[in-house]
């Protein structure tokens, strides 16, 4: 009998540190799933850095690498220079990506690096205690906003668009912006992480999914609440879909 549905071989089989709700969980999922149909199992090195992201090496079953914070995307490029067959993959936070890596990761992705990032977007700084990160919403509280983010009388600035931001480098080929908040929207992530993998094994450039993903815990909901504030909420300013794709704009 063909098993329909399994493990994911290139994900261990193993409890994860998340709390309850959280999108990590899902999102390596996506990833491990990818991996194992792309039989690239032996060639995929993933990057997590410092946050929640930091535990992705526990429970990926391939090579990894730990670089200092905000520095992935100048790890990724040595490696991915060094190792051009191989499936090189960043897996960073929005306080990684967004704040203390902002500019490693324009530049990386301006000089068309060939290498995929998966940027967990959970508008918040999960590990380090809930404090405002560039993605935080307007209005939406946070340990360093009690009274929510406000942009003009506190001075917060305004929440960061990253896949926006980057659509305007010329080096950035594929960006996507998926949700694990339904199950129609885990697959169509599912979706757009194969095609960036795909781009990335191809040559293409710089490509990158960002994943609106909960964080119950930081933004003190339930799961259900949280899944359905992502959907509501968070897609309403960082809309679903594929944001730039350079790759089919060239067929047409």
């Amino acid at each position: 009998m063909e098993l329909a549905y399994g493990h994911p071989k290139s994900l261990k089989p193993i409890q994860t540190k998340y709390c309850p709700g959280c999108g990590h969980g899902v999102i390596h999922r996506l990833v491990a799933e990818v991996v194992d149909e792309m039989g690239l199992q032996e060639r995929s090195i993933i990057l997590n850095p410092v946050g929640c992201a930091i535990w992705a090496d526990l429970y990926f079953d391939f090579d990894s690498v730990q670089p200092a914070h905000g520095r992935t995307p100048a790890a990724a490029t040595g490696i991915k220079r060094m190792l051009p067959d191989h499936l090189v993959i960043c897996y960073q936070g929005d306080g990684d990506l967004a704040a203390i890596g902002t500019a490693e990761a324009v530049h990386a992705a301006n000089r068309g690096e060939k290498f995929t990032t998966i940027f967990v977007n959970n508008a918040i700084y999960g590990m380090t205690g809930g404090q405002m990160a560039p993605t935080t919403l307007v209005g939406q509280k946070a340990t360093t906003a009690p009274y929510g983010r406000d942009p003009i009388e506190a001075g917060m600035g305004y929440p960061i668009r990253v896949c926006e931001l980057l659509a305007t480098l010329g080096g950035t080929k594929y960006l996507a912006r998926g949700s694990v908040d339904t199950a129609v929207n885990v697959r169509k992530t599912k979706q757009y992480i194969k095609k960036a993998f795909e781009a990335q094994m191809r040559g293409e450039g710089f490509s990158m999914v960002e994943v609106l993903s909960p964080c119950p815990t930081n933004w003190q909901m339930s799961p259900p609440e949280a899944a359905e504030w992502v959907g509501q909420s968070m897609a309403a300013f960082y809309p679903l879909g594929e944001i730039k794709n350079t790759l089919e704009e060239a067929k047409r």
